[in-house]
């Protein structure tokens, strides 16, 4: 008998490529926009005062965030009531297209104040998209794992994310190794925007046949699940949102905003900053698996406590390590860094997806990681050159790491072990 497409689409390893190559999609662009800020700051916000751009470039960057509650709630909603792989291929055609026409954008010299008006909608669209892409494919590849091995498969879109993240960091650290600066700031930083078509070709060819989980046919959510979320599942929300409050600031602190800090204000050659920062994406890639794995086997809460009680108190003295005048001394910083996220990032997945209920579950942790996200994780990079304009402290994002990873110590402390019990 011959295997026909959908056949192959559901065996383990393509169901599982196919729930994590869009978060590669998604998180490229993210990189590559937070790598370029600087030039993108210049080519759409051009000031004499290179602060005044770099704001005005996080902030479009955080908008993006802005919009992906938005998005969760759409895709939430379609999650629930019509099934996961839905979400899994709008999102990414979404995602794609937002990504290779930020690649065209015209910007301030050629069309004036219509470039940033125009470079703000693609951000919003990419936010919108991204509502819906990492949180579904947890929720997908969580529901089709057997008990006991949840924390691996949950892992899976996080090592997505960290590929995406990679590709946008070695294509940059090739971009601004052998573009000039006219170059780099005329066409070079539009490249990756455009090769992210491919990356997205690549991601609608694995997911178009998607199959739907076990739960998906089974329980479906009638009416307006994120209505009832709201109503209803509150508590999770808060839980969830504290769950992965000090992982996503920490995430977004060290691999966005501190590699543009490094060339922008410690004086280190872009190139330098970028490729540091790739050797500890490496280090990040590898931890996040086996912080899965090893949830499955010790529980949630001690591998997610090693990640957060970790951040309260070592970002300081790591983040001294970072700011160090010796290159070694700052892959010392941004490695243990990545090691402590990793673990935060290899857990929480299965985490979230345990602690909900089947016919609301998209809804719920949709909603709750994103708004989550968008008050905290993508304006981490705006927040962190704001404390230290205001304060003239580089060390300021340090103890704003640390509050967060409180906060996560503290629901941790009070959230009950979920690795051994059936899914609901």
């Amino acid at each position: 008998m011959s295997t026909t497409v959908n056949d192959r689409a559901q065996t383990p390893r393509r169901r599982l490529l196919a729930g994590s190559v869009g978060n590669v999609m998604e998180w490229f662009d993210f990189a590559v926009y937070g790598y370029f800020a600087p030039v993108i700051g210049q080519a759409f916000f051009p000031s004499d005062d290179k602060m005044t751009s770099l704001l005005a470039a996080f902030g479009v960057f955080a908008s993006g965030f802005l919009a992906r509650p938005i998005g969760a709630a759409f895709f939430g909603h379609l999650g629930d009531r019509y099934g996961r792989s839905l979400i899994l291929k709008l999102s990414v055609i979404l995602m794609g297209a937002a990504t290779f026409s930020m690649g065209l954008l015209p910007d301030y010299a050629a069309i004036g104040t219509a470039a940033p008006v125009l470079l703000t909608l693609l951000r919003l669209a990419q936010g919108f998209s991204v509502g819906g892409e990492y949180t579904g494919s947890v929720v997908y590849l969580v529901e089709q794992a057997p008990t006991g091995h949840r924390g691996r498969m949950g892992a899976w879109p996080a090592v997505g994310v960290i590929v995406g993240f990679l590709l946008g960091s070695a294509i940059g650290t090739a971009i601004t190794t052998y573009c000039t600066e006219a170059e780099l700031a005329q066409w070079g930083w539009r490249i990756p925007f455009l090769l992210g078509v491919v990356i997205a070709a690549v991601a609608i060819f694995f997911r178009r046949s998607l199959d739907e989980s076990a739960t998906d046919k089974d329980e479906r959510a009638e009416g307006w699940p994120v209505l009832e979320s709201l109503r209803t599942e509150w508590r999770a929300m808060l839980q969830i949102a504290g769950i992965i409050l000090a992982a996503n600031v920490g995430f977004y602190m060290m691999f966005v905003y501190v590699t543009t800090y490094l060339s922008e204000e410690a004086g280190m050659k872009a190139s330098r900053a970028l490729q540091i920062d790739t050797i500890a994406m490496c280090a990040f890639l590898v931890t996040i698996p086996f912080a899965g794995w090893l949830s499955d086997r010790i529980g949630r809460k001690p591998v997610l406590l090693i990640a957060s009680a970790g951040m309260l108190f070592f970002s300081w003295p790591l983040l001294e390590a970072v700011r160090h005048a010796s290159s070694a001394w700052t892959l010392v910083g941004e490695f243990g860094f990545a090691i402590l996220i990793g673990f935060g990032f290899g857990a929480n997945g299965s985490f979230i997806v345990e602690i909900t209920r089947s016919k609301l579950r998209c809804s719920t942790i949709s909603v709750a990681y994103n708004f989550c996200l968008a008050l905290f994780g993508g304006t981490t990079p705006l927040v962190a050159t704001w404390l230290i304009s205001q304060t003239h402290d580089d060390m300021t994002p340090a103890y704003y790491m640390m509050g967060m990873a409180l906060a996560t110590t503290a629901v941790l402390l009070f959230s009950r072990e979920t690795a051994w019990d059936e899914l609901g």
